[in-house]
């Protein structure tokens, strides 16, 4: 794995471009360091803050519980569990609660005894268009725990 410091104003576009996507601000920062998992992805680290990189799509790390706070979300049944934490996708009967949220949105899935995060996806749908959907894919699974993002992310700092 290549891990190295980012550039000033690479830094800058880096976190201009996160905080339009995500709706955020984050304070101003001189320097990410950007480790790379494989040809497609690569993982931000900054200020404890990691940061998940998929192609063009930014995620925040599972880890990043006051980050994932701020997102929308998709509570699901026990039942649907083991299959996040396999990648699987969000289906319509497994959502037990959720926020609103439009299509092409980044949302974290949540269990429902404990309220933890166990994934953080993109949806396929809003959660208008879910109220009346009874099956169906509502949220592609990005970053689960127990992948390999999860599994690198742990070691770094």
């Amino acid at each position: 794995m290549k891990s190295n410091l980012i550039s000033k104003s690479e830094t800058a576009s880096v976190l201009k471009i996160i905080s339009e996507k995500w709706n955020m601000e984050f304070p101003n920062i001189k320097n990410l360091k950007v480790h790379d998992i494989s040809s497609d992805a690569q993982i931000i680290v900054v200020n404890g803050l990691k940061i998940v990189k998929v192609n063009d799509e930014y995620i925040p790390f599972l880890s990043e519980t006051q980050t994932l706070e701020k997102f929308p979300y998709v509570m699901v049944d026990m039942g649907a569990v083991k299959f996040m934490c396999k990648g699987a996708n969000v289906m319509r009967p497994g959502i037990k609660k959720y926020s609103k949220f439009q299509k092409d949105t980044i949302v974290c899935i949540i269990e429902e005894s404990h309220h933890k995060f166990l994934a953080v996806g993109k949806t396929l749908v809003s959660s208008d268009e879910m109220s009346n959907m009874e099956k169906g894919e509502v949220v592609k699974n990005l970053h689960y725990i127990s992948d390999k993002f999860w599994e690198i992310g742990k070691t770094l700092r």
